[in-house]
This record gives C-alpha cells, sequence and structure tokens, in this order.
C-alpha cells in the first residue's frame, strides 16, 4: 500500500473503516483480491488478499475473524542498493500467522531484514503500526488516522486531505449504512500539494509533486487498486476493490461480505 485512510471506532455502526490506495510500478505483475491459503493455514484458515506475482506476498490482506494487516513502504532515499533484502509483502501474512508478542519480537528482531516500512495490523478493538526506520510501535484505539511512506508522526498534505475527507464524511452519514462507492471516492482525489509543502523525501521535484496526490495518474507509476473494507458491530465484514488500468480508469472492481467468526 501507499496510503491508508483508517476510522477506528467513529461511527455507531461501523468500527472499523478502511480505505486504502496501492500505488505501483505498471509493470509489476498483480492479482487482484481473492481467498487464498496462507503458508500456515492451521493458524490462519486463510485470508482475502490481492497478489504481489513477482515476490508472492501482499500489501493489504484480512481474515475471516476481521483481523487486517497492511504494509506501506517508507521512502526515504539513498536506498542501500548492495544489500539483499527479503521482500515485504511476507510481513502482512506473517501479522495474520503469528500471535501479537511473536509478531512484535520479529519486527523488533528482524526489521533490518528489509527496506524501510511501515506494517498495520489488528482489528476493530485495536491496532498497532510498527515503523522500522524509526524503530517505534505505535497503538491506536480509536480516532481518525492515516499512513503513508513516512514516519508514523508524519502529516503530508494528502493525508490531512484524506482525513479530513473521510471525517466530514463519516459525519454526513453517521446514522446510516456506508456506500462503498462513496469511499472509493474519497480514494480517487487526483489534487496534488502545493510547492512549499512538498515532503521533501530525497526524490527529484516531478516525482514529488507526481507522489502528493492521494490518487496517482502516470504511465509507468500510479495507483493501482483501491480497498475499502467495512466492519459493522453486527459482525458483517465488507470489501470492494477496483483496479485501475494505465490511464487511471476502473479497469475492474470485486466485492466480498461475510459473518466473522470472531467479533
Amino acid at each position: 500500500m501507499c496510503i491508508l485512510f483508517i476510522a477506528l471506532h467513529q461511527h455507531p455502526k461501523y468500527p472499523l473503516i478502511i480505505a486504502a490506495n496501492r500505488d505501483e510500478f505498471r509493470q509489476r505483475p498483480t492479482a487482484a483480491m481473492h481467498w487464498w491459503q496462507s503458508p500456515t493455514a492451521d493458524i490462519e484458515p486463510c485470508v482475502l488478499a490481492g497478489k504481489d506475482l513477482s515476490a508472492g506476498g501482499t500489501w493489504l490482506a484480512i481474515a475471516r475473524s476481521g483481523k487486517f494487516a497492511a504494509l506501506t513502504n517508507f521512502r526515504k532515499l539513498p536506498i542501500d542498493n548492495s544489500r539483499q533484502y527479503t521482500s515485504r509483502g511476507e510481513l502482512v501474512l506473517k501479522a495474520h500467522q503469528l500471535g501479537k508478542t511473536e509478531l512484535t519480537q520479529l519486527l523488533s528482531e528482524q526489521y533490518q531484514q528489509y527496506q524501510g516500512f511501515n506494517l498495520l495490523y489488528g482489528d476493530q478493538h485495536g491496532l498497532t503500526c510498527f515503523d522500522s526506520v524509526n524503530h517505534q510501535f505505535t497503538e491506536n484505539k480509536a480516532g481518525f488516522f492515516s499512513l503513508c511512506n513516512g514516519a508514523l508522526d508524519d502529516i503530508w498534505p494528502k493525508m490531512a486531505r484524506g482525513e479530513q475527507a473521510l471525517e466530514r464524511f463519516i459525519e454526513s452519514q453517521n446514522t446510516g449504512e456506508l456506500n462503498h462507492q462513496d469511499l472509493l471516492g474519497l480514494l480517487q482525489d487526483n489534487q496534488t500539494a502545493p510547492d512549499n509543502l512538498l515532503p521533501k523525501t530525497g526524490l527529484p521535484y516531478e516525482w514529488e509533486k507526481q507522489l502528493s496526490a492521494i490518487f496517482i495518474r502516470g504511465e509507468e507509476y500510479g495507483t493501482r487498486s483501491s480497498c475499502v473494507y467495512t466492519l459493522r458491530v453486527d459482525g458483517v465484514a465488507q470489501v470492494t476493490e477496483v483496479t485501475y488500468n494505465t490511464s487511471g480508469d476502473v479497469d475492474s472492481q470485486v466485492e466480498f461480505s461475510w459473518q466473522t467468526e470472531n467479533n
């Protein structure tokens, strides 16, 4: 993933609302969201996730229990390309396979095996985020927050813009059912940030400008998919994923709904 917006216990009918975009190079082969077996099916039967067909991992996965995990890369240059790194996509699966204590230990001891990342995981009872660059864990029990490609306390313009849009939307729909198409619309905002507010991550100006939008259009790199995940108080989970073509137009859409096993 490259940006996520989260509302935790901010709607009376939906304790967990997540809207996220995945930005990636167009040429990287990808499978759309589907139910697939995890490597240790005895621990977590299966997860709903898209798949990175190059490295075999994923950027976002949801279990039948409603447990959620997602990863963003940490954009900080220069990158040490002389090292051999393990694919970060496996960490999303490990977040489902391991208990919280075991996962905390793995992240604390083995984070250097991966290029910089943020890993968000948990459920409606609370979300944990680990920032591997600053070696920081953050716990969230309630509130609006966002996650992108920097430190956990960074607030880039597109993060603030999307977070505020999500907050306004939920306030306007505070007693009714949430429409996933409306939430997807929040993720398709392609307004870029003013030059004086652009993040300084080491990229050339043209890239910083392009990447400053929530929805990134580009022939070689851009927003490949959007995902909305909502969990209702009665335990019903709903997921919608939209994929985009190279022009940024909708290419496909898949929807899933199920009763979570533990809520």
